[in-house]
């Protein structure tokens, strides 16, 4: 039953609905141990104003909460107050969501278990529509002193609960709680434990198989949640439910932001060689297209390497590519989309007779470059239109920069430096070593590009003034 184990009902009031910009200004808790139950209410010095329209909703004004505690003088008790206690909110994810992010600015981790009363009520009256607080309360004759308070919205939870197990009984009210509660089935042998300390943070997440088999590398804005969508049993991707199957241990790295989760999934990736990581794998036959002029002025492609050329400083370079028969293929459709004879390029030999047209012309792909019927000046030109949208990016600073992601709730940053498009290393306290040899690397390449094209929130460049490693 539910309340054989201590819970805690809790509710908060804010200055508002942002999860990490907004604070809280009431906690109220109500602690269930049986048939004991013990009630804790405090208003909180937000650090900040309390907007009117939460003032009018909630009656708590800046003068209410000028010289009530800051969360950090009460966290520690409060997180010995919750301690291994199922913690029920009317939406959870809400009240669970605003207290860990206070936590954490406090440096203390909080997790436990959630029951959402939300869930709960549409699990026990799927008959009704709403399942609000306030739909609850006039659903079930439930009376209160007041209203947006937190130790009352707090008490609405308690006797919502207890009207219900009255109203459908124990038994029911026990298969909807442990419903709601039910945690995917996790693969025989991994450890329960581990399962639970999975993290509501960014990160990597790494799947190992027998004899300790890198499976699966991945990334995550929330490593928990996405582990645990592997072993929910309604996956709908059948690549993810075969890894989930094969899964014998589970590791995870935290990171500050989702761009150093991109960063470290494709090192790992690189470093590991996981089974079945596709992309991100290492690109021993890098390559790109440079045009080149013959004596006869016909500009004509070439396939060049990255161990030869500097893709970062090189402006005349086109498309990145793998292998050279992933570049040999584009080049071959494109010559056939735009219509280029791909015998004045280079890329079918010639017809044993001079000044007959190539195979493509018959068909009607090319324009006769072959034979002369289009000047040459035409085709090259047609030839670097049908390039430009491949255009490889010069590096496009004087010198290395870094991208710094700031973790909004704790202020933790970390540091992820480069130079010429090559990854030189990460760094938390912004003057640790970088270390690791740089290479030029296509999936960087594009992780960063994208980066330059958009910045995401709490992450911005830096210039640095040191000299490349």
């Amino acid at each position: 039953m539910l309340f054989d184990r201590p819970c805690a009902i809790v509710d908060l009031e804010t200055t508002g609905g942002h999860i990490t910009r907004d604070r809280i200004t009431e906690i109220g808790v109500i602690l269930v141990d049986g048939d004991r139950v013990e009630r804790f209410s405090t208003l909180v010095q937000p650090g900040k104003a309390i907007p009117p329209f939460i003032e009018k909703m909630t009656g708590i004004s800046d003068a209410m909460v000028a010289h009530a505690p800051a969360f950090d003088t009460l966290a520690e008790e409060l997180a010995e107050k919750l301690a291994g206690r199922l913690f029920i909110a009317h939406n959870a994810r809400f009240d669970y969501g605003f207290l860990k992010n206070a936590f954490k600015r406090a440096g203390i981790r909080f997790q436990t278990e959630v029951l959402c009363s939300v869930k709960l009520s549409r699990k026990l009256y799927p008959q009704y529509y709403k399942h609000n607080l306030d739909s609850l309360i006039e659903r079930h004759g439930i009376e209160l002193a007041a209203r947006h308070r937190a130790l009352a919205d707090a008490e609405a939870v308690w006797l919502f609960l207890q009207k219900a197990k009255g109203e459908l009984g124990e038994a029911t009210m026990a298969d909807a709680v442990a419903e709601v509660l039910a945690r995917p089935a996790v693969p025989e042998g991994i450890d329960p434990d581990v399962v639970d300390a999975l993290p509501d943070v960014p990160g990597v997440y790494l799947f190992y198989g027998d004899d300790d088999v890198p499976l699966f590398v991945g990334k995550g804005a929330n490593l928990r949640s996405r582990v645990l969508s592997y072993f929910s049993g309604d996956t709908r991707h059948p690549k993810e439910a075969r890894i989930a199957r094969e899964v014998k241990r589970i590791d995870w790295v935290e990171t500050v932001g989702e761009f150093g989760a991109m960063l470290a999934e494709l090192q790992l990736i690189k470093r590991l060689q996981p089974l079945h990581n596709v992309k991100g794998r290492p690109s021993p036959e890098l390559c790109s297209i440079r045009l080149e002029k013959s004596d006869d002025g016909v500009l004509r492609p070439e396939i060049v390497f990255a161990d030869d050329v500097d893709f970062s400083r090189s402006h005349d370079l086109f498309g990145l590519f793998r292998t050279q028969r992933e570049a040999k293929k584009a080049l071959t459709d494109l010559a056939a989309a735009q219509g280029l004879c791909q015998t004045t390029l280079g890329i079918e030999k010639p017809t044993p007779k001079k000044g007959r047209p190539c195979y493509a012309w018959p068909l009607g792909r090319c324009r006769g470059a072959c034979m002369g019927r289009e000047p040459i000046d035409n085709h090259n030109a047609r030839l670097m239109m049908a390039l430009s949208r491949l255009r490889v990016q010069s590096w496009p600073f004087p010198g290395p920069v870094a991208v710094v992601e700031t973790d909004a709730v704790s202020g933790d940053i970390a540091e992820h430096v480069f130079d010429r498009w090559c990854y030189l290393g990460s760094r938390r306290d912004m003057s640790g070593p970088l270390e690791g040899k740089p290479s030029f690397d296509l999936d960087t390449y594009k992780l960063l590009g994208g980066l330059l094209k958009k910045t995401p929130d709490h992450t911005e460049l830096r210039l640095l003034d040191t000299e490349p490693v």
